[in-house]
């Protein structure tokens, strides 16, 4: 049979790397180009994203190596026993692409990853390989991220952070227990093991050496992972609450929320139909709030006997609706940690509200200049010349904000 045409091949594998979210390139170091004599640079936070009006990122080459694998997890599309169109590239034809891209403008990076071929430590191998050869003999400068496989040696990890930007190894699922049912032949003890060894690679670019020149450069955008949300019937207090432990204990840049996605001949462990999209923006917005806010993953969800995410209203609003006696918050003398916690209030706004008062006293219309929603935040605050009355104890409040609520008046 012939071989499929590079083009085809690129449809199918481009394809099959959709599923993966851990994409982002925030973190990855400027790099001047014209001064190395290299190729390609990122900016200074990463490179820029530009959009199909879809929503794809279309500034990275995201592909899978090949979508072969040994592996038979019931949530992945490339499992050993689905019936899909295979696919593999060469080495030599990924570094190829990557370059023919970006000398179109197509791109200013590479996303890699691919399913498991002959064994870990393999599949690793060719990775490091398609990094190091763009790294060095192409003096691509440009941004790389490397999926890592969880089971391959660790000098192969090491290896790899030296020519990428970001890695990334995803945990799959968010308990040991959905991981066991839905992949057994993947160890969550294993993929910790990984996620620990990067850890330590991490930290150790960091320091100096004993003749107090730097590390070598090591992945400067860090590590990253996902989980897939929605095949098990884990609850959004158990996602954020492995999200929560995976942040502190691998000092991770970001954790990937991936609604499930229902896939051609599935198995019957799987459920029948998608879970709401919007539970995974509650998701992400809730990993905000411990991240940047100072939230407790457990009292995000505390109102909720289920544990899950109210999905009609945003996570911080949802806390203040169900903790209204500690509201409204005073614009001019509140801590910045109080309100911080103020529905509509961003990390931003806070700062030059902090900065602001302390020259004069700040009135609600202020607001507005910092681009806040004034309808949003009016029943949580007080400041010079507003008061919010008896508007907390309203019973019909959360209707103001749910989606489908009757527009209420806040006077």
């Amino acid at each position: 049979m012939a071989r499929a045409s590079l083009s085809d091949r690129l449809a199918v594998l481009s394809d099959a790397a959709k599923y993966d979210a851990s994409c982002a390139s925030s973190g990855g170091g400027k790099k001047d180009s014209a001064r190395n004599g290299g190729l390609g640079s990122t900016t200074g936070a990463g490179i820029c994203h530009s959009y199909t009006p879809d929503g794809r990122c279309i500034s990275l080459l995201k592909i899978l190596l090949t979508n072969f694998c040994i592996y038979d997890c019931a949530y992945c599309i490339n499992r050993s026993s689905s019936n899909v169109d295979r696919a593999r590239f060469t080495v030599e034809e990924v570094i190829w692409l990557t370059l023919e891209f970006y000398r179109r403008n197509y791109i200013e990076g590479l996303f890699l990853s691919s399913g498991i071929i002959r064994s870990s430590d393999y599949t690793m191998e060719e990775l490091v390989r398609v990094a190091r050869e763009l790294r060095v003999t192409h003096r691509f400068s440009g941004y790389i991220h490397l999926k890592t496989i969880p089971d391959a040696a660790p000098y192969l990890i090491e290896e790899a952070g030296l020519y990428a930007d970001r890695l990334s190894i995803n945990v799959e699922m968010p308990t040991e227990q959905g991981l066991a049912a839905y992949a057994p032949q993947k160890e969550a003890a294993e993929i910790r093991r990984a996620m620990g060894d990067l850890r330590g690679f991490i930290d150790r670019a960091k320091d100096r050496t004993h003749t107090g020149r730097a590390a070598p450069r090591f992945a400067p955008g860090g590590q990253s992972t996902q989980m897939i949300v929605g095949a098990d019937r884990s609850s959004d207090r158990e996602i954020l609450g492995s999200s929560s432990r995976l942040y502190g204990s691998y000092r991770l840049r970001r954790v990937y929320y991936s609604a499930f996605s229902p896939i051609p001949d599935a198995s019957v462990l799987l459920p029948v139909r998608q879970p709401p999209l919007v539970r995974e923006h509650r998701l992400y917005q809730a990993d905000w709030l411990f991240r940047f806010y100072g939230f407790d993953f457990e009292e995000i969800t505390a109102g909720r006997a289920d544990g899950m995410l109210d999905l009609d209203v945003d996570p911080k609003l949802a806390w203040a609706l169900d903790n209204r006696e500690m509201f409204p918050v005073d614009l001019n003398t509140a801590p910045r940690e109080m309100l911080l916690r103020v529905p509509g209030l961003g990390v931003k706004a806070v700062t030059a509200l902090v900065s602001a008062r302390r020259f004069r006293r700040v009135r609600i219309e202020d607001l507005a200049r910092l681009n806040v929603s004034i309808r949003k935040v009016k029943p949580f605050v007080q400041a010079l010349g507003w008061t919010p009355m008896r508007l907390l104890e309203r019973p019909d409040l959360r209707a103001l904000f749910a989606p489908k609520g009757e527009q209420l008046s806040l006077l």
